[in-house]
C-alpha cells in the first residue's frame, strides 16, 4: 500500500499520534511530582514561594509609583482640565441657545411662562 494513497486526515493523525503520546507521558510525570493538595503543610518551598510573591507585589507597586514622572502627570492633568473646561463652555453655550430658542418659540406662539400652570 502506498502512503500517498491515504487520506490527508489519516496521514495527519499518524504524524500527530507520537507527539500526543509524549505529551500525555510528560503530563503524567509532572502530576506525579506535584505534592498532594490537601493536608499539606507549608515547607521551605512554600515559604520561599510566598516570600517571592510578596517581593514581586512590592516591586510591581514600586514600579507603578515611579514609572511615570510627576511632571508628566501634572501636564496630563492640566491638559485634561483645560479640555473639560472647553467641553463645559460648549455645553453652557448649547444650553443657553436651547433656552433662548425655546423662549423665542413660545413667544411666537403667544405663550407666556405664567400660562404653563
Amino acid at each position: 500500500m502506498n502512503p500517498l494513497d491515504l487520506e490527508p486526515q489519516t496521514l495527519a493523525a499518524a504524524a500527530q499520534t507520537p507527539m500526543l503520546v509524549v505529551l500525555a507521558w510528560m503530563l503524567h510525570a509532572l502530576r506525579r511530582q506535584l505534592p498532594p493538595e490537601r493536608g499539606e503543610e507549608p515547607g521551605p518551598d512554600r515559604e520561599a514561594l510566598t516570600r517571592t510573591r510578596d517581593e514581586l507585589a512590592a516591586f510591581k507597586l514600586e514600579v507603578a509609583r515611579t514609572y511615570v514622572p510627576l511632571s508628566l502627570i501634572r501636564d496630563v492633568d492640566q491638559r485634561l482640565s483645560r479640555q473639560l473646561l472647553r467641553i463645559e463652555e460648549k455645553l453652557d453655550a448649547a444650553t443657553r441657545a436651547a433656552t433662548t430658542a425655546a423662549a423665542l418659540q413660545s413667544a411666537q406662539r403667544g405663550w407666556r411662562p405664567e400660562d404653563r400652570s
